[in-house]
């Protein structure tokens, strides 16, 4: 696919694995008193679980991403809280990690509630009602993504946007910019706009690498400069799909997004994609 206009550069990302965290219990024991020769018993009422702060070691394995990892084991503040956390260790460059890292997640746990104890009594004690259910945050990386009631969606979340649709320079073969750029780190999960079937997913010339969806209203999205995609040549894609890892694959000054609609799956075509994603009621 032809892939020529202004774009940016690579790094390395994208799996993960599993840790075991442990976390105890504890109980507690009743004094019984006499009174004459009638007994008398009590209950402890049981203890509602808790949630409790634990920090565990994961280590990096090839293909990792901080945004994925931070998914998968809950670590709160997603990618950048795992990265501050971690900065010693991974140096300058959040999406410069390498097999072998050992990563401290900081994570949230729940401790089970101790069985109540048991009291020789001439009826059983009654147990006191349990307690409203720990919640823990999901992260932000988890959740759906909104999709207005036409079928569409923002490619990356509320990310401001860096050089607009048909900026002016000598910088692009055509003159002007193809696209827009949303300004997001390395690591950002990329969703597809809309409904369609993916007609390209890999290296694209200065685009670095990229997704290209058809839709079915036979418009064309392109997402470039990501550092990997997650889908192949074919596959149906929903609105809302994470569809690849943003980066800084190609010709680019930094890492970010760039998002481009296109009346043809060739380059030279684009239209604006604000004004397309605004006319299916997504604001950007």
């Amino acid at each position: 696919m032809p892939a020529k206009g202004q774009h940016r550069k690579p790094r390395s990302l994208s799996r993960l694995t599993k840790v075991c965290i442990a976390a105890g219990t504890g109980g507690a024991a009743l004094a019984l008193p006499l009174v004459s020769v009638a007994h008398a018993s009590a209950a402890e009422p049981a203890k509602a679980p808790t949630a409790v702060s634990a920090k565990a070691q994961y280590t990096v394995v090839r293909g990792d991403t901080l945004a994925k990892i931070a998914t998968a084991h809950h670590v709160k503040g997603g990618w950048k809280s795992l990265y501050k956390a971690n900065k010693k260790v991974i140096g300058g460059n959040p999406s410069l990690i390498r097999p072998g890292m050992h990563l401290t997640l900081n994570t949230a746990v729940v401790k089970a509630a101790p069985a109540p104890a048991k009291k020789a009594a001439p009826a059983p004690a009654k147990q006191a009602a349990p307690a409203a259910a720990v919640k823990q945050a999901t992260p932000a990386a988890a959740v759906t993504k909104a999709v207005s009631s036409s079928g569409y969606t923002k490619p990356v979340g509320d990310a401001a946007i860096g050089t607009p649709y048909h900026a002016q320079g000598s910088n692009w073969s055509s003159g002007y910019h193809t696209g827009v750029d949303f300004l997001v780190w390395s690591g950002t999960p990329v969703h597809s706009v809309a409904a369609g079937t993916v007609v390209h997913a890999g290296a694209d010339g200065s685009y670095g690498n990229d997704v290209v969806i058809k839709h079915a209203d036979g418009k064309y999205t392109l997402y470039g400069h990501l550092t990997n995609p997650v889908v192949s040549v074919g596959q149906t894609v929903t609105a809302g799909q994470e569809i690849g890892i943003s980066g800084a694959t190609g010709n680019v000054t930094g890492p970010h997004l760039h998002f481009e609609v296109r009346t043809t799956p060739d380059y030279g075509s684009d239209i604006d994609p604000v004004a397309y994603l605004a006319a299916h009621g997504v604001t950007v």
